[in-house]
């Protein structure tokens, strides 16, 4: 029974010292950085197809601005449709521009900065500097490995501001289209009006009180 307790003891032992598998866990890093790396592209697709769609009907709603007849009920509407297109305009720029986070001061650059990330290869002083932290981090697997983690830690925080501001950029687009639509009905029904009191002229103390 003795034998059998240390033979126990020793597997635990041995699985205690293990060494960790450091190419399935950077083949695991490289797939989720792969897969964060495909959402961030997609992101910026769609708010590059987003501003895209919101500068096509500015045009047109700019372009028949002036032929409007103006009441109270389509200037309501007018001021809702510039204020949810100028949101759209600001947020779908907050998708597309990154947001670059510069090193704290005091730090020294050649030995703090990202490697992987073209803000931090800007902050190393050399080609030099930036070839002998790089050298040196390839060299140590655990370096390795915490650097690709940070990466797809950074790239997690990013996706994930971006697709806030995505958000956001597409509920204010859905608001800006609503206004324009319901100022296109509204116009539609001032022009519909006298073709209805000239077929309809009983209707015509209801529909003039309607404009």
């Amino acid at each position: 029974m003795p034998r059998v307790a240390t033979k126990k003891t020793d597997t635990k032992v041995a699985t205690s010292k293990k060494k960790p598998d450091y190419e399935r866990e950077l083949a695991t890093l490289f797939q989720i950085l792969g897969n964060e790396n495909q959402i961030l592209q997609r992101t910026d697709q769609k708010a590059f197809t987003l501003l895209s769609i919101i500068g096509v009907f500015m045009v047109f709603f700019i372009v028949h601005f002036l032929k409007m007849q103006m009441t109270w009920f389509i200037f309501v509407f007018v001021l809702l449709y510039f204020a949810a297109t100028l949101a759209t305009i600001i947020n779908l720029i907050l998708v597309i521009v990154p947001r670059v986070r510069s090193d704290k001061k005091g730090q020294d650059p050649d030995e703090d900065s990202n490697p992987l990330f073209f803000a931090g290869i800007s902050q190393y002083k050399s080609s030099a500097g930036y070839s002998k932290h790089l050298r040196t981090v390839a060299s140590n697997r655990e370096k390795t490995y915490n650097l690709f983690a940070n990466q797809v830690y950074s790239l997690g925080m990013i996706n994930s501001y971006k697709y806030n501001h995505l958000k956001h950029a597409i509920t204010s687009f859905i608001i800006a289209i609503s206004s324009e639509l319901l100022i296109i009905m509204a116009l539609a029904w001032a022009r519909a009006i006298p073709f209805f009191i000239q077929k309809f002229p009983s209707l015509e103390p209801i529909l003039t009180s309607s404009i």
